[in-house]
This record gives structure tokens, sequence and C-alpha cells, in this order.
């Protein structure tokens, strides 16, 4: 018979505690939280169970701070983090590193208590919403940098009235998207009035559609409350039209797609040019009729003052007569050259901004096979381009590359 090797019980706890958290150092567990306590340091002691099994665990206070879920029982989760052993019990339990809901259900359940929070706060309350600047000069949009979204926004803004627009490129699902959302957001909001980088007049917060759990970055508080707190106008565009957010009801204006947002920020060039015009025919039309209603009514006056009084008063009502002719001739005159100037102003303003006319400053566009050359990384040694100018455009190969020191 082989000699059998003796631990004592400490031996024996330690190998087992070194094999446990070797071979269990970085786990993801699934399951329900059932007998969660608080204790008066901080920590939550809890267990984790499904239909077999249950495991205790141990959150810290400093991660329970932290965490984006509320601990409670009932509530399904994907915990994760280390398995260690408790030598004094022999037990062994989780500590948890982080924790996220598991499960549409249990997701669903914390939003609505999320909503309900918030509309006690007063997040979502129309006397707190913004209007949006009818011209926007800059408009700011946070979303991700690459995908159909930022070409949408783009897009439909140049089509409209192009504007100014600058991109804070942020994820816009998984871990960490809500902090740097926030992040955006906020960053938008510090920009000095006069500084390098301008400030924008609206921010459009977007995304594409998805699931529950990819739209969750903009149910998290920290972009709720970012979007609430926003002195600069905020539309948001997250997912498809049957969608909704918390993000979306604590935003000023909510579009149903990320093209209905770039619509919402700017107005239609063509017709605000069309709308010019009606306006100042309209204002020419007026002024000519008010003027031939008052040369109508002072013909009747003469016409009475000539059958009432003598040569003398008729002498002096004509000229009164005379002068309330001019007065009003001068007035009604003002009147519509004040009207004729605001909308020749408005008028400049759309030349200002004309595509066209911005080439005439000495600015240039630049195409590669039809794209727009945004960047030196678009291009390479060798590659063939079109610059327009303001008199004609110029075919051009590209002989070297010099990238801007970052």
């Amino acid at each position: 018979m082989n000699e059998i090797t003796e631990y004592s019980v400490s031996e024996i706890s330690f190998a087992i505690k070194q094999c446990v958290e070797i071979a269990f150092a970085r786990v993801r567990v699934k399951g329900e939280i059932f007998g969660a306590k608080k204790a008066d340091s901080g920590h939550w002691y809890l267990s984790l169970k499904d239909e077999n099994a249950v495991l205790s665990a141990v959150c810290w206070r400093g991660v329970a701070s932290a965490l984006p879920v509320k601990i409670e029982d009932g509530l399904e989760v994907v915990a994760t983090g280390k398995i260690t052993t408790f030598a004094g019990r022999s037990s062994y339990q989780l500590v948890i590193e982080q924790l996220e809901i598991a499960g549409t259900g249990a997701l669903l359940k914390l939003l609505e208590e999320r909503k309900q929070q918030f509309l006690k706060e007063g997040l979502f309350d129309a006397a707190h919403k913004q209007k949006i600047p009818f011209l926007p000069k800059v408009i700011g949009v946070v979303t991700s940098p690459s995908g159909a979204v930022i070409r949408d926004i783009i897009h439909r803004v140049r089509d409209r009235f192009p504007t100014g627009i600058i991109v804070w490129p942020t994820p816009v699902q998984g871990e960490g998207a809500a902090e740097k959302i926030a992040a955006a957001i906020n960053g938008f909001n510090a920009l000095p009035e006069d500084g390098v980088v301008p400030k924008p007049d609206v921010l459009i917060v977007a995304r594409g559609g998805g699931s529950l759990e990819d739209l969750w970055p903009f149910n998290e508080e920290i972009v709720v409350r970012a979007v609430y707190n926003s002195k600069i106008p905020v539309i948001s565009a997250v997912g498809h039209e049957t969608d909704y957010t918390l993000a979306d009801l604590a935003s000023d204006v909510r579009a149903a797609t990320p093209s209905q947002a770039a619509e919402l920020a700017v107005p239609e060039r063509d017709a605000l040019r069309d709308y010019t015009a009606t306006l100042q025919k309209e204002l020419t039309y007026k002024y000519y009729k008010q003027l031939e209603q008052k040369r109508s009514h002072l013909k009747i006056l003469l016409q009475n003052s000539l059958l009432m009084h003598k040569d003398k008063l008729l002498v002096s009502r004509q000229q009164n007569l005379d002068m309330l002719t001019e007065r009003l001739h001068k007035s009604a005159q003002l009147r519509f050259k004040d009207k004729l100037h605001q909308a020749a102003l408005l008028s400049e303003k759309l030349q200002a901004l004309n595509p066209a006319n911005i080439l005439k400053r000495g600015y240039s566009l630049i195409k590669k096979e039809n794209e727009f050359v945004k960047s030196v990384c678009d291009v390479k040694k060798g590659d063939f381009l079109q610059i327009n100018l303001a008199d004609g455009t110029m075919d051009v190969q590209v002989i070297g590359i010099a990238e801007q020191e970052k």
C-alpha cells in the first residue's frame, strides 16, 4: 500500500485556495441576485443563483459605489470577477469587480425605474426645454466617426443649408461609451465663445438602430444628466423611429432619425429664399395699396372742403392736406425701406453661405474619384486628384504627402 501524504488543515486550505484562484482568476457568472445585504462598512454581501446552484459573492465598497447597476434581489445579472476561498469557513465566493444587467426583461425593469426617478426630479419637464436656433452657424455632432449616421447628417445639412459641422467622435455602444458620450456633450458646452474651435449653437446626439442592450448607454444616468444640463440645445436621434431612450426624453427635441435631426437643425435654403422673395412682394403690394387708400381719402376730404368753406379756409386746408400727404408718403416710404432692408440683409447672409462665394475667397474643394478629400490620410502618393476653384478645375497628381505634426 502506497503511503498517503499528510497535510495540515492550513496546508490543504492553502493548496485549494491556490488551485481555485489560479483556475478562476477571471470569470463571468450569470445568475439572479438574492439575499443582498449592505454592511455598515459599505461592502455588499449577496448570492447568485440559478435553478441548480448558489454562489456566494461579495462586492467591496469602492467597486459597489461605481457600479452602473443597483444591487437588489431578483435582478438577473452577469457578474465579472474572481473566485477566492475563505479558509475560516471552508467556503468559496465570487469577488465582484463588474456588474451588468442580463436579459431584456431585467433591462426593461431597470429602464422603467430610472424613468420614474428622473420624472420625479423633473429631468423631462417641458418647461426646461430650449428652443432650437433658427439658423445656427455651427452644429456639434456627438456620434461614431464612421458609419451611415454621420454621413446622413453631413449630406442632409449640405443639401438644405450648408453650415459648419464639428464632430466629437465617441463610441455609441459597449463598455465606457456612456462616459465618453457625456464627456463629449460637456466638452462642447465648455468651449469658450471666442475660442479657436467655435462653440456650436446646437448639438445633435445620434446613433443608428440596435437592440436595447446596444442603445443602453443613452439610458445611463451620466448621459441623461449631461443632456439635461447642456446649455446648448440638444437634438437627440438615437435608434429608429420606434426606439426611445431616456436621453431622448431629456433632450430639447427628439428626431426620429439622424436625417430628421439635420432637418430640424437647419432650414431649407431654397424655401427660405422663396419665402424672402414672397415677403418682399407682399410688402411692396401693401405699401402701394395703403398709399392709394390715403390718396383717395385725401381727395374726398378736399372735395368736402371745397363745398363747405370759403376760399381762404380752402387754401389753409389745402396746405394742411399737402403737408399730411407728404408726411404719409415719407412715413410709408420709411416703413417700406426698413422692411426691404431686413429682406436685403437676409439675402446677403444667404449669399455669404453660398459654396461658390466661399470658393471665391481662396478656398478649394478637392475630390478623389468623385469623393471629397477631408484628410491627407485619404490619399497616397501617385493618386490623381481634381481641385475645384472658383473659376475652374485642375487635375493634379500627388507627388508627396507631409502630415501635420500631432
